[in-house]
């Protein structure tokens, strides 16, 4: 095997020159990068910097004007990606009307997870006050804890959360930092995060986006050294001096 190929197959995901265009604006240029088993990456960037775009793009809900996508080396075709990635858009309400003790009970079932995968999330996310709740009534805080239940509940292989800690406070996004961790033994993931001082706590490395172009990804210390900041700077410091 070539040198090339051994490149490509280490990547879980790659993702090679999406592009996306709405009329006459450029969401999307040339993105290119790739993610390894296990690992948390942290997509970065304010607001308009093209994250859902791209997350859409993976998923296939929008079509790339160019590009394509990779699983493990292999064109990931619609069909697969179904399959092997489960995408978490921002304020969603699947089954609203729905008590959420029944929601989780459906997802634990379809997705072959047992009993106690889902009272161990119903323990760790706080949720056992709320079952009899539906979903639609659930404050902003709760419906994330639900909304990551499912995700955690699901089988696909790699995790897209678009800003899984909207609504918490500090003590609240530890804690759910801490039980993402636990699931990377087995779980992939890709989280879209607003709040640089969060994603600097959980993930692995960092791609940053500004104005639907890829600026840099790597390690925090990976990232530093693209500057001329000094080692203990953080996230933020770093985004401001390579935008």
């Amino acid at each position: 095997m070539g040198k090339k190929n051994q490149q490509q197959t280490r990547y879980l995901l790659r993702t090679v020159g999406i592009s996306k265009r709405f009329g006459a604006y450029q969401a999307l240029s040339d993105v290119s990068f790739g993610i390894v088993p296990g690992e948390i990456l942290g997509l970065i960037g304010p607001n308009g910097s093209g994250k859902t775009t791209l997350l859409e793009c993976i998923t296939g809900l929008l079509p790339m004007e160019s590009g394509r996508i990779e699983w493990q080396g292999k064109p990931l075709t619609l069909k697969q990606r179904k399959q092997l990635l489960w995408y978490q858009p921002d304020n969603i309400l699947p089954f609203a009307e729905q008590q959420i003790k029944h929601t989780l009970s459906f997802f634990q079932q379809i997705h072959g997870a047992s009993r106690k995968d889902l009272e161990k999330l119903t323990d760790r996310l706080e949720l056992a006050s709320m079952l009899q709740k539906p979903l639609k009534a659930l404050s902003k805080g709760y419906r994330r804890r639900m909304l990551l239940a499912l995700a955690l509940l699901s089988s696909q292989p790699l995790l897209m959360l678009d800003e899984p800690f909207d609504g918490f406070d500090l003590r609240q996004s530890l804690a759910v930092m801490d039980l993402l961790r636990d699931y990377k033994t087995d779980r992939t993931m890709i989280l879209s995060i607003h709040q640089l001082s969060e994603a600097e706590k959980i993930c692995d490395r960092f791609l940053l986006l500004d104005h639907g172009k890829l600026l840099a990804i790597g390690t925090l210390n990976e990232l530093r050294s693209k500057t001329s900041l000094p080692p203990n700077a953080t996230l933020e410091e770093v985004f401001l001096a390579i935008t």
